[in-house]
């Protein structure tokens, strides 16, 4: 599964999270074409201020926290008494500490999410969004989340729906770029919408799950392309590959220009250390 699925193979995780380029033009894609759906960091922040007893007396980690969207929100909604930001990237973390300049309740912290340099109990809450999916074994990573939790502590897990932007991998072999794409495995298939439960409860106690169908409108092939110019799922051609107008002009030369329409369900988990927990 490793070698087909570049969000299982640590050495295309470290090109994908090398700077913070990828990522930020794969989000803003998205973010302009999403039309339905709470905005995720929001709902994160929700869901620690219902489940944390003393949110602002919390010490909360936000896990594989990428650019800092959620560890954001999350010191500025929740203001727990201590944040800590952890990513395996270097690059992340600069992007996120640029974002979080002005708190001084935040530690960024690089780090393997499969060995938490945490002591055990330590932690109130800890946020695990859209990151499970880079570890072959999820459940390593939520052992060691559960490790780091204090009696009573909770675990806030994000993730997609296997199927997630399926539309736009059926327009891109249409248009004979990667024809392969929409049987190739998804991004998210360690842990998805559909397992993320199942994955968790032998480790940690859920306590509530919900899902919700974002949707998403591209405005035409150009937008279609920048997506597409930043997916690790896509094998496309050498002379287009990473060029999001190449990709526009191979896509215009199949397809009309007009709307494509896509979905993804998002689902939130939230899990509690079990009692009588070492």
């Amino acid at each position: 599964m490793t070698a087909s699925n570049p969000f299982l193979d640590p050495a295309a995780q470290a090109h994908l999270y090398g700077d913070g380029a990828r990522l930020a033009a794969r989000t803003s894609a998205l973010h302009k074409a999403k039309t339905h759906g709470r905005p995720v960091a929001d709902v994160i922040a929700d869901l620690a201020i219902t489940f944390l007893p003393s949110p602002r007396q919390a010490l909360v980690v936000d896990l594989g926290c990428g650019r800092g969207t959620s560890s954001r929100v999350l010191a500025e909604r929740v203001r727990p008494q201590r944040l800590i930001a952890i990513d395996a990237s270097a690059a992340m973390l600069t992007a996120a500490r640029s974002r979080l300049e002005t708190s001084t309740r935040v530690v960024f912290v690089q780090a393997d999410f499969h060995q938490l340099p945490l002591p055990d109990g330590s932690c109130t809450a800890v946020v695990a969004a859209f990151c499970l999916y880079h570890a072959q074994n999820p459940r390593i990573v939520l052992k060691e989340i559960a490790r780091t939790l204090v009696p009573g502590g909770v675990a806030v897990l994000v993730t997609k729906s296997i199927d997630s932007y399926r539309a736009l991998d059926l327009l891109v072999a249409a248009a004979g770029l990667d024809p392969q794409a929409p049987e190739r495995s998804s991004l998210y298939t360690a842990a998805h919408s559909g397992n993320l439960a199942e994955l968790t409860a032998p480790v940690l106690r859920p306590v509530h799950l919900e899902h919700e169908e974002h949707r998403f409108s591209f405005s035409g092939l150009d937008h279609v392309a920048e997506y597409a110019a930043t997916n690790p799922k896509y094998r496309l051609p050498t002379g287009v590959r990473g060029d999001a107008a190449a990709i526009a002009a191979a896509l215009r030369t199949q397809l009309p220009d007009e709307p494509v329409h896509t979905t993804s369900t998002v689902t939130y988990l939230v899990a509690a250390r079990r009692e009588g927990a070492q």
